[in-house]
């Protein structure tokens, strides 16, 4: 008998360390692999899109209209103005200060380094932030969830009642688009972009203050949970920078410290009254004594509350609860201008979360789960992009 150890294999040569370019693609080629992958969801967005805007074009012709004026129409028209002219320098109580700058001012951009004209440029930046809207939900939906849920969730915002908004002269787009990718952001823990893109919201629209809260209680927990360094603090910082600063260059231009508020409520007849005024517009459907319009807004609003409770229900991660909950509270506790609280909730893009889910489980070979199936067969065959020449007139 041998006492010999059996042979053992000899030990494998060390790895050599990738190259960085191996190990890590450069920024161009992540954008390009993230492109790539999602393009149904930009094909299937644009197509849903193009339809909406032919009917609006048919429409708009056989009334012997322009439909590009009719794309660029209210408070287009406002925005237009600012991005030719600058502000009115509180000129009159009905002061344009009452819109937020980032918008306007990339339409003068473009219209300055292209040959498009002014309505063109504006519906030219309005169109390409709905693409990145629209990969911002694929995003989301394939993060949470799966590349097909991200692929339903762009088409449905594509193709919401009164989804031509986005296909108007209007801010609504791109404030989904940064809203989007900041609730993105928050969701991978990338707190600096968070932090920048929650700036320039807040330079978008007044409704970045639903944003903004997200993004500082994030931040906030990070902070007490000694998560991300600090990180978590720049974003805090960041998050309110652009709406406060836009707050107080009207204050100063206007000379009184609530000066934006002062234009919303004197001139514009705006004003947060608890949703006094909303519900008793909503009273008038109540009383079968509403106008078609005032008809179509409120069976919105009432399935933006019924989509927020699904989203509860669902088990939604609570920054995109917190968003949803809060653009329906400003949108519905705000009085006046009824007929656009449609539109106004556009950017709650999540609140059709629980719908592509369960529209994603529903395809071919699927069984199909949720608590809410029947509801969303009725949402697989609403025609929206029919509704899209109604909308035109709800969107003033």
């Amino acid at each position: 008998m041998t006492t010999e150890e059996p042979s053992r294999p000899a030990p494998a040569p060390a790895i050599e360390p990738a190259t960085a370019d191996r190990a890590r693609p450069g920024p161009v080629r992540r954008l390009r692999d993230a492109a790539r992958d999602a393009a149904p969801a930009l094909a299937v967005y644009a197509v849903i899109r193009l339809i909406g805007v032919a009917a609006v074009y048919v429409w708009a012709r056989s009334l012997n209209l322009s439909p590009v004026r009719e794309l660029t129409l209210s408070d287009a028209t406002y925005y237009l103005a600012i991005a030719q002219r600058g502000y009115d320098g509180y000129e009159r109580v009905q002061s344009d200060m009452a819109f937020f700058p980032l918008y306007p001012a990339l339409i003068g951009v473009v219209e300055r380094v292209t040959p498009l004209g002014p309505r063109t440029s504006g519906l030219a930046v309005a169109t390409l932030a709905g693409l990145v809207a629209a990969w911002a939900l694929y995003a989301i939906g394939s993060y949470l969830h799966d590349r097909r849920t991200g692929v339903v969730l762009a088409a449905l915002w594509a193709a919401l009642p009164h989804a031509v908004v986005q296909s108007m002269a209007y801010s609504e787009t791109l404030f989904t688009a940064l809203a989007a990718w900041t609730l993105y952001a928050l969701l991978r823990r990338h707190w600096l972009t968070a932090g920048v893109l929650c700036l320039f919201a807040g330079l978008t629209r007044p409704t970045a203050s639903s944003l903004i809260p997200v993004v500082g209680l994030a931040a906030l927990l990070a902070v007490v949970r000694r998560r991300d360094g600090w990180r978590p603090w720049v974003a805090m910082l960041l998050a309110p920078a652009g709406w406060l600063a836009y707050l107080a260059w009207v204050g100063v231009q206007t000379g009184r410290p609530d000066g934006w508020f002062h234009i919303q409520s004197a001139g514009w007849r705006s004003h947060f009254d608890f949703g006094v005024d909303t519900f008793q517009r909503g009273r008038e459907v109540l009383a079968v004594s509403a106008t078609p319009q005032v008809l179509v807004v409120s069976v919105v609003l009432l399935l933006a509350l019924m989509f927020f409770v699904l989203s509860v229900i669902d088990r939604q991660p609570w920054e995109l609860l917190l968003f949803s909950g809060l653009m329906i509270v400003t949108t519905l506790g705000a009085a006046g201008y009824y007929h656009s609280k449609a539109r106004f909730l556009v950017p709650a893009f999540a609140l059709l979360l629980p719908a592509a889910v369960g529209l994603a489980r529903a395809g071919p070979g699927r069984h199909r789960t949720g608590r809410a199936h029947r509801v969303l067969d009725l949402l697989r065959r609403l025609p929206a992009a029919h509704l899209d020449p109604v909308a035109v007139t709800l969107t003033g």
